[in-house]
């Protein structure tokens, strides 16, 4: 938090609030035998696959926020518990492919009814996932997302003479 600020400050704030739902999801999908960042994968090659749409590990990554390498770290493990199927793309022999196996599509349909759930919990005090105030949010926060952040120069740079 700032010592300027006389509370927490909106960084601050997001950055509890993407723990907090973390966390949530972690718990709730344990029982499934997915974390949230397995989730992020399975979740949106459901979404994706829905629309016919075989992406690749650099797609995936761009999609969902992710690393490439975590990306094609996690569809590993995911590729090996059954659930994604990774494949060359015949246009690109260096790319990658993912799509989910009929029982990861199983799992992901499981999954989506659970973080949906949550997703009402999460929005409950904004009266629900379909209430104004609930899409003024979400369309705040994909402004906050699309906004592009330089990284800063550290503060000790700025006072570095050059030889």
């Amino acid at each position: 938090m700032s010592m300027d600020a006389p509370g927490p400050t909106p960084g601050f704030l997001v950055w509890r609030l993407a723990n907090k739902w973390r966390v949530a999801v972690d718990r709730a999908l344990a029982p499934l035998g997915l974390t949230h960042a397995q989730y992020a994968v399975v979740g949106s090659l459901y979404g994706m696959g829905r629309t016919g749409e075989r992406p690749s590990q650099r797609r995936l990554a761009d999609h969902t926020g992710l690393e490439a390498l975590y990306v094609s770290k996690l569809a590993r493990s995911l590729e090996a518990a059954g659930l994604v199927g990774r494949t060359r793309d015949p246009r690109d022999p260096r790319a990658v492919q993912l799509t989910l196996t009929d029982e990861g599509r199983k799992v992901a349909e499981r999954a989506v009814t659970v973080v949906q759930e949550l997703v009402g919990q999460l929005l409950e005090p904004l009266g629900g996932p379909d209430a104004q105030r609930a899409r003024v949010f979400t369309d705040e926060l994909t402004a906050l997302l699309g906004a592009p952040l330089d990284p800063s120069v550290p503060h000790d740079a700025t006072h570095r003479r050059t030889p």
